[in-house]
């Protein structure tokens, strides 16, 4: 009787049992659904943290609407409704601001947690792939960010809708009063049919003491070579007075989740590179509100594209016109998706803002991940 041995071919070919189903998933380099799960608890398990967040997005629209609605109810006659354009223009920048520094905050965090904590070198060691345990903070964090900007933005628009004074017929500017939607050729053809009445309203028309006296063909003059900055007065006046239509409010809720994301990401990233939750958290704030508002407000000769790749800066080209209303002018020119940012220098080409935008996301978010793959345990 001979017997056969089995052959290394037969061997290979044999299904994998579930010890090496479960090896190849730990060291799968996309995050597992339970991991992010992990990760997501573990985030909100830091009370104090999620205390900040909400705090600094959610907190300010109750209080300050809060405080509003009961200023009407008691006094109506002295206080008017507690919605209006210019409060819904405030608080969505304050929450871009607010927003942007707890998502750093969180991001840093998140990035450093695992450090801290001494917990790093015992993932490592369960055979789990590094890149898959970065990753997987980015959607575990993203699902704090997301609803919690999503409430506080739905509360905003919400009061907005439905405790604001009526819509405005006509727009006032300068002591004009003059039809709603027009546009910058229907606006020239409205002042140079009445010359008497722009002359004399203060229009920044240069005529200076002499408006009062002057006669129609220097002030049509005028109205021709200055109807540019006349209608972008006009444009912020009207969004001012009107509240923000559904499709706006839209554009406006998208881009600050954008904002807040990217503030999540960038915290993660420069987190993990340098290991460090306070100096990611100082570094970024101060990023945030003093060199990006320095740069983005004063043109420095030489230097416009090192200022056009501040993310800032992009995001404030991007920045939807609701938002821009309280910004004198709401900046230089028609931007990308009807927005107008809030900025001091030439607006960069919509390709360029879009590169900037990305490179940003896909920069830290590489870096992060690199510098966490090649740490040492």
């Amino acid at each position: 009787m001979t017997t056969t041995e089995p052959s290394l071919s037969a061997g290979r070919s044999q299904a994998p049992g579930p010890g090496r189903r479960a090896a190849s998933v730990i060291g799968a380099w996309l995050p597992t659904w339970d991991l992010i799960s992990a990760k997501n608890r573990e985030i909100r398990k830091r009370r104090g943290l999620m205390i900040t967040i909400v705090v600094l997005i959610v907190a300010p629209v109750v209080l300050i609407y809060g405080l509003r609605l009961l200023f009407h109810v008691v006094d109506p006659d002295s206080y008017g409704l507690a919605g209006s354009p210019d409060i819904f223009s405030q608080l969505s920048n304050l929450m871009a601001e607010f927003g942007f520094i707890a998502a750093v905050a969180l991001g840093a965090a998140a990035g450093t947690t695992d450090l801290s904590d001494g917990m790093f070198r015992h993932l490592v060691i369960t055979g789990r792939s590094r890149l898959a345990l970065y990753l997987a903070r980015i959607p575990a964090g993203l699902a704090v960010t997301v609803p919690v900007v999503a409430l506080a933005f739905a509360m905003n628009c919400l009061v907005t809708s439905y405790e604001s004074a009526p819509p405005p017929t006509s727009v006032s500017m300068n002591g004009l009063t003059l039809p709603q939607h027009l546009d910058r050729a229907g606006l020239q053809i409205w002042l140079l049919q009445r010359p008497e009445q722009a002359a004399t309203s203060g229009l920044p028309l240069g005529l200076g003491p002499a408006a009062p006296t002057a006669t129609p063909a220097r002030i049509r003059s005028a109205i021709d070579k200055d109807i540019a900055g006349i209608y972008d007065s006009y444009t912020a006046d009207e969004i001012s007075g009107t509240d923000p239509a559904d499709n706006e409010m839209a554009k406006i809720g998208l881009w600050l989740e954008l904002d807040i994301g990217i503030g999540f990401l960038v915290g993660l990233g420069l987190g993990s590179l340098t290991g460090q939750r306070t100096t990611t958290t100082i570094t970024l704030i101060a990023l945030e509100i003093i060199v990006t508002p320095l740069l983005a407000g004063v043109q420095i000769p030489y230097f416009i594209d090192g200022e056009r790749g501040l993310i800032g800066v992009a995001m404030g080209q991007l920045r939807p016109a609701g938002m821009a209303s309280t910004n004198s002018g709401g900046g230089p020119g028609q931007l990308l998706f009807g927005g107008k940012g809030a900025l001091g220098i030439p607006p960069m080409p919509t390709w360029a803002m879009i590169a900037v935008i990305v490179g940003w996301i896909i920069g830290w978010s590489g870096i992060g991940a690199w510098r966490m793959v090649t740490r040492d345990a």
